[in-house]
């Protein structure tokens, strides 16, 4: 048995191995353009795959469950002062496995079940976590949904701010999953402390874009900032939770215990060494060349007679509205086509789309 434990993959489990090194090689020759992925660097993986993995960990910081903790308190430690210092933030909880465990935690925080809730429609670019029905938010809430308008679908401000006066909710997501516009975070701030609502802004697609200063950060402005760590961050899959002073007691209470149990001590080691990538200043260079690539991108789509929604692109993703040029072409087609030529997307509502 103890031989077994020392052997590589390889050799353990043949099956398995050719699986890992089937997919190595098609990350390797595919153009991967779905905007919520990204290629974590070696040492994020290394440490995703360290003996880190072995231990329990239930509690935070000084404050454990188990014994033989000292390591995981560090490393812990050293993820929240990072994320901390990347975003300007007084508190950082590292633990959520997710971006959706991390918003269920927030809902939990500042909310009851049947509370009113006011985020993005999900048709408009919004996310499942924000209010779908099948999902905790919209099974636990009543979600009033806000959208773009017709004209150059882009959030409209003053629509946001009727329906929070109208239907007065406790709390309103600033947040999207495909949104290709900068939004307004300090209005969003000004509505929800007009009705007296908390401010929860979901970063998780552009949080790599925040810290270096490319989108507008909604730390001073929010209540709750949740975000994923892989995404334009880089890093592991897995959650993240900024909050004020005042709140950091309300929301570790809701990640552990009342949403979680013991943290993914191997997945925090790799988000502290992701915010330490991002940290350095050729992360900004590397976002910086994402956006101008995603510009870059949709410039030449539009010069293929390809509509852009809301014409266009202030960040890494991007809408083609495919029925202009291709009237009987769905996403699902489109997505299978593209695929076959090594070019990897994922399919997408688009607001008003009637098909």
């Amino acid at each position: 048995m103890n031989e077994l434990l020392c052997r590589p993959l390889r050799e353990v489990d043949a099956e398995v191995a050719a699986l890992v090194e089937r997919e190595e090689q098609r990350q390797q020759n595919t153009l991967e353009l779905i905007a919520s992925e990204n290629h974590a660097s070696v040492a994020v993986r290394e440490a995703t795959g360290s003996v880190f993995t072995n231990k329990y960990a239930e509690g935070y910081p000084g404050k454990r469950y188990y014994g033989g903790c000292p390591n995981m308190d560090a490393v812990e430690s050293l993820a929240r002062e990072r994320a901390k210092q990347l975003f300007g933030a007084q508190h950082a909880n590292v633990q959520p496995h997710s971006g959706a465990s991390a918003n269920l935690a927030v809902f939990l925080a500042s909310v009851k079940p049947g509370d009113t809730v006011l985020s993005l429609d999900l048709a408009h670019g919004g996310h499942l976590s924000h209010g779908l029905k099948v999902n905790f938010s919209g099974a636990l809430f009543n979600i009033v949904p806000y959208g773009v308008s017709r004209s150059d679908e882009r959030i409209d401000m003053d629509e946001v701010r009727r329906l929070a006066l109208e239907h007065k909710p406790k709390l309103i997501i600033a947040g999207f999953s495909a949104y290709p516009r900068k939004l307004d975070f300090a209005a969003f701030g000004e509505i929800a402390r007009e009705v007296g609502a908390r401010l929860m802004s979901d970063i998780a697609h552009v949080a790599g874009l925040v810290v270096a200063g490319l989108y507008p950060s909604p730390v001073a402005d929010s209540d709750f900032v949740t975000t994923t760590t892989h995404k334009t961050l880089r890093g592991p899959r897995g959650g993240l939770i900024l909050c004020r002073e005042e709140d950091a007691r309300l929301i570790d209470r809701w990640v552990f215990p009342g949403t979680q149990g013991g943290p993914l001590m191997h997945v925090i080691t790799a988000k502290a060494v992701a915010f330490g990538e991002a940290l350095r200043p050729d992360f900004k260079q590397y976002q910086q060349q994402v956006v101008d690539n995603a510009q870059t991108l949709a410039s030449n789509l539009q010069e293929r007679g390809y509509r852009l929604v809301s014409g266009g692109t202030d960040n890494h993703l991007m809408l083609v509205d495919l029925r202009d040029v291709h009237p009987d072409l769905t996403g699902a087609t489109a997505e299978s086509w593209l695929e076959s030529a090594g070019i990897i997307v994922n399919k997408n509502m688009i607001p008003f789309d009637e098909r």
